[in-house]
């Protein structure tokens, strides 16, 4: 019951009731990601059919790893592999955090939970008088 409440009445969690239709009736299902998401194309092929992703929870679009957007984006028509021999060095899929409690707070910053003592600067101002006895 709620499930269905939040279809028809929200937009940021999954998708819509109308989406839902839409993709019963248009939508053929092509594969998933590791994060939940749902991608597909519309049965109707054409050389630019329509593709989309459900999204899993909250529609963020930086939750879309880069193999898959790059297949939303008809950069390449080559269905992402889940099975991709990942190397050592790579990093993971992280989702912009920007606005979240896990956003980058630097040093200095405003944002910036952490004490900073008062004898450690992180800027020192310009002394022309210190910089013309460098040259």
């Amino acid at each position: 019951m709620f499930r269905l409440f939040k279809e028809i009445f929200t937009w940021w969690n999954g998708q819509t009731l109308s989406t839902r239709i839409h993709t019963y009736l248009y939508g053929s299902l092509v594969g998933t990601d590791e994060f939940g998401n749902v991608y597909y194309t519309s049965k109707k092929k054409t050389d630019k059919s329509k593709r989309w992703v459900i999204y899993s929870g909250y529609a963020d679009s930086s939750k879309v790893p880069a193999s898959w957007h790059s297949w939303l984006h008809h950069v390449t028509d080559n269905i992402p592999n889940m099975n991709i021999n990942r190397k050592n060095w790579h990093k993971g899929h992280v989702p912009n955090l920007t606005g979240t409690s896990h956003a980058y707070k630097p040093p200095g910053s405003l944002l910036n939970d952490g004490i900073i003592s008062s004898n450690k600067k992180y800027y020192t101002r310009w002394d022309p008088v210190i910089n013309e006895n460098e040259k």
